[in-house]
């Protein structure tokens, strides 16, 4: 009976120890399938060596987290690594409780944005930056109704701006700067369904004027510099409005500055290396935060306002215009 009794507690102590490590994991076992392939994917690289079959993904791996209720996969951040290769997985699109999506610093990471990422409807961030992606920026990004933060710049991305992504509700910031991007800016951006984002479409090829519906958009920060855009810019400022930073520098901009009413909220307004016309206005005197602003290289004349920030800018805010004066320049 003792012996019986002996091995049965020897059998009890054998199963405990193989079973309750097994039974304590807290990664769902589907999702820990779909990070391995994802892994395979990548070529095994080092900076996913803590993924392994003995270890809790969700206590133990490195560039992913879980949520403390579900336990299910929210997040993977993969960043700065020359050393990983190859495309964004398909699989990626196979986690459905994804919230935040970063692939970034990654310049071995090429091919396109994969359709499958369309599946992950609770995504909120998703950071392809600073990467070797190609193809267009796809319509398909409209899909994800839940996103805040959408980042594609610094990639090689070519073709046009889809106009759907104004139909984002809950965007906050829009970067798709420093691509191949040309065309015109979708004036669908002058009608965002939700929120107004942060707008920052620098450093590409776009072409045309820009969008007269901006009239009606309140951009905290907008940065179009860096592009071939042509005509009107002053429907981006306004008095009522609480935009901060505009930046239209390096573009073929062409109107009256003196006509342009300007909001008291703005820190800095760069508009160096346009075709603007007209004289400073009297106004801008009045910009108590303005930090910044750059009207070098137009066609501007008049004397420079006397009064609030204009005279503790640096000659190069103001030089090379056609006939431009008054502090910090050459006396009128």
């Amino acid at each position: 009976m003792e012996l019986k009794l002996s091995t049965l507690l020897c059998f009890s102590l054998f199963f405990s120890t193989i079973l309750i490590p097994t039974l304590s994991e807290l990664c769902n076992p589907q999702d820990k399938k779909v990070l391995f392939e994802i892994k395979t994917a990548f070529n095994n690289p080092y900076i996913l060596s803590s993924w392994k079959s003995d270890a809790d993904c969700c206590t133990d791996w490195y560039n992913v987290e879980c949520d403390p209720n579900t336990n299910r996969i929210n997040s993977l951040t993969i960043f700065t690594d020359d050393r990983l290769t190859g495309q964004i997985p398909t699989q990626v699109g196979d986690l459905p409780y994804l919230e935040t999506l970063v692939l970034r610093k990654l310049p071995n990471l090429t091919g396109p944005i994969q359709p499958s990422i369309a599946k992950l409807k609770h995504l909120k961030m998703l950071r392809l930056s600073w990467n070797g992606l190609s193809g267009s920026v796809p319509d398909f990004l409209s899909q994800l109704k839940n996103l805040t933060f959408l980042e594609l710049n610094f990639n090689n991305f070519t073709g046009s701006i889809p106009s759907s992504l104004s139909q984002l509700p809950n965007l906050l910031a829009l970067h798709l700067d420093r691509n191949q991007l040309t065309g015109h800016i979708p004036s669908s951006f002058g009608r965002f369904v939700g929120t107004v984002p942060d707008l920052f479409l620098s450093h590409n090829q776009l072409t045309g004027k820009i969008p007269t519906s901006f009239a009606n958009m309140n951009f905290d920060q907008i940065d179009l510099s860096r592009n071939k855009l042509e005509g009107d810019a002053s429907v981006i400022f306004g008095l009522n409005k609480t935009t901060q930073i505009v930046d239209l520098s390096r573009n073929m901009l062409d109107f009256d500055l003196s006509k342009v009413v300007f909001s008291t909220s703005l820190s800095s307004v760069d508009l160096n290396h346009n075709r603007i016309t007209g004289s400073i206005p009297e106004q801008l005197t009045q910009l108590d935060n303005l930090q910044l602003f750059n009207v070098s290289y137009n066609r501007l004349c008049g004397q420079i306002p006397v009064g609030g920030k204009l005279q503790s800018l640096d000659t190069t805010s103001y030089f090379h215009n056609r006939c431009l004066c008054g502090a910090p320049l050459p006396s009128c």
